[in-house]
């Protein structure tokens, strides 16, 4: 079997070592008898799966003590719901800053339950700068702020966590979480749906300052309660288990590479490979994006045309380059160059974009 460089932006590329491992372990667990999806999400086994992912993540990303970590069935979307619903009183004030598509979809769950003000944004811009932080309108009385780390679709990423005062920081890590070093004290909350660099589709994780679940928020099942969830260790309900158990695997090779200083180091060279590519390539490959807001992890970029554009798709499949397609919201090429991406696919990709180029310029 070849397995080709995977460049999907989500359900994205796993490490092939977890694949191998989580295939070894499907029929049998650890010599339990039963495969660990058939096991009950309350027996030893599975608890000491997930205790170990938790303790694993806890180190990975250095999770201070005062914070809780939740692991949710769905995805960052369902998190956005949510939100309001556990850390904003009826109709209070929350501030959103919003530098691509994933932010306004943000907003979109939080309308319904909260009062959203849009403190700042750069869609005049096409989404392709991170407004100015002191052009931003923030409110003394909001119950948070929310940002999107990393936008998947707009490749447009943070430089670290903007300064919001006595207001906490929320924010979506969901394609730049683990990617490289994070202080998470910075933050009220961090979430990330798992598909991207944590493992599979199906399970994501909240970060929480733990004052904050004491909030009381507005009026929801208990299953929506963040309180409850982290009072009962995720559990309240049969959890996602195999995916949380892809993603102990995953998070456990991440440690074993050298943790987010060594994917920090990895996927500035990766990115770098490949904007050197748009950039040298003078004119027959675009970015938008200011350089300085560029996004190490999603590279969208644009050819003269729709027919180049389609010929490099169907061509790199068939050089063993997968999922090139731009998103369908802004069209082009997109690569995602998530932490089980290795250097090689990014040089791959380089060295086809210049050979693309010989035969199609």
């Amino acid at each position: 079997m070849s397995r080709a460089f995977n460049f999907s932006a989500g359900p994205a590329t796993l490490p092939e070592v977890v694949l191998r491992q989580a295939q070894e372990q499907m029929l049998e667990f650890d010599g339990a008898g039963a495969s660990i999806v058939e096991m009950s999400h309350r027996g030893p086994e599975f608890i000491a799966v997930a205790q170990q992912a938790e303790a694993d993540l806890r180190r990975l990303l250095s999770i201070p003590e005062d914070y809780a970590v939740l692991f949710t069935a769905g995805g960052a979307t369902a998190i956005q719901a949510l939100l309001p619903l556990n850390f904003a009183a009826p109709q209070q004030r929350v501030d959103y800053v919003l530098t691509g598509h994933w932010g306004k979809t943000a907003v979109k769950q939080a309308s319904p339950c909260a009062q959203v003000s849009i403190a700042a944004s750069s869609e005049d811009s096409g989404f392709t700068r991170i407004p100015p932080r002191d052009s931003w309108q923030l409110g003394a009385d909001a119950a948070y702020v929310h940002i999107t780390d990393n936008e998947t679709i707009h490749g447009v990423q943070f430089d670290g966590a903007p300064d919001t005062g006595k207001v906490p920081l929320f924010a979506d890590f969901s394609s730049s979480i683990a990617s490289a070093p994070l202080e998470v004290a910075k933050y009220g909350l961090i979430y990330a749906g798992a598909q991207k660099n944590l493992g599979p589709v199906g399970i994501s994780v909240v970060i929480v300052r733990r004052e904050l679940l004491e909030r009381s928020g507005q009026p929801r099942a208990e299953i929506f309660n963040y309180r409850a969830v982290a009072a009962r260790d995720s559990m309240l309900n049969t959890p996602p288990t195999w995916n949380w158990y892809l993603l102990g695997l995953t998070v456990r090779w991440m440690l074993e590479q050298g943790g987010v200083e060594h994917f920090a180091r990895l996927n500035a060279e990766k990115s770098a490979a490949v904007y050197a590519a748009i950039d040298g390539s003078g004119g027959f490959y675009r970015n938008d994006v200011v350089p300085a807001a560029r996004s190490k992890m999603n590279i969208p970029f644009f050819l003269p045309d729709d027919t180049l554009t389609a010929r490099f798709v169907s061509q790199a499949s068939q050089a063993g380059l997968l999922a090139l397609k731009g998103h369908q919201a802004v069209g082009g090429i997109r690569a995602s160059l998530y932490n089980a991406m290795p250097l090689a696919g990014a040089h791959a990709l380089a060295a086809f974009m210049a050979d693309f180029q010989q035969r199609n310029g």
